[in-house]
């Protein structure tokens, strides 16, 4: 079975899945408060990453991953806002999205995508996502002794660096 064929087999899939949920909703409009999906609708953005990962192994396409991970991980952080009601976190948790970019090369990669860097990619783009993380929340989220401090980050920041240039084969 070719790529196109498997590909709209998925996508037929998810249209039928999809009209069900529809349709079920319409005959039973209590389904909707008893699933409670009006407080919880940040896991449809999660669904949505599930669904791009689903439809990345069906039609075997490993780089599917990489948006998949983007919009998860987005779902995932809408989550946590919503039941935290800390919208301000937006401020600096976008930072973590080149991490999420990370872990979809990272994933790609185990599923069988061909690029020999990617796990050297992933994970720098993971650290580089976590320190700017750190850095924004230090600036515009962070409290305390930690807030005062922030310089040692960019020390540390310019030692891995210095460090990466120095032990860096030729």
């Amino acid at each position: 079975m070719n790529k196109e064929r498997r590909a709209n087999l998925a996508i037929g899939i998810l249209l039928i899945l999809l009209g069900t949920w529809f349709l079920v909703s319409q005959i039973f409009p209590e389904l909707k408060d008893i699933i409670g999906l009006d407080s919880a609708w940040p896991l449809i953005v999660i669904g949505v990453g599930v669904f791009l990962l689903l439809l990345g192994l069906l039609i075997r396409v490993p780089g599917l991953a990489v948006p998949a991970c983007i919009v998860g991980g987005i779902g995932g952080i809408l989550y946590w806002q919503f039941f935290n009601q800390n919208w301000e976190s937006w401020t600096y948790s976008w930072a973590l999205i080149p991490g999420f970019v990370g872990a979809g090369v990272i994933l790609a990669r185990l599923l069988g995508d061909d690029d020999p860097g990617a796990y050297r990619s992933g994970v720098k783009l993971i650290l580089i996502s976590l320190i700017l993380f750190v850095i924004f929340f230090l600036f515009l989220g962070g409290q305390g002794v930690l807030r005062e401090y922030w310089p040692v980050l960019v020390i540390l920041l310019g030692v891995w660096v210095f460090a990466q240039a120095v032990l860096r084969r030729k």
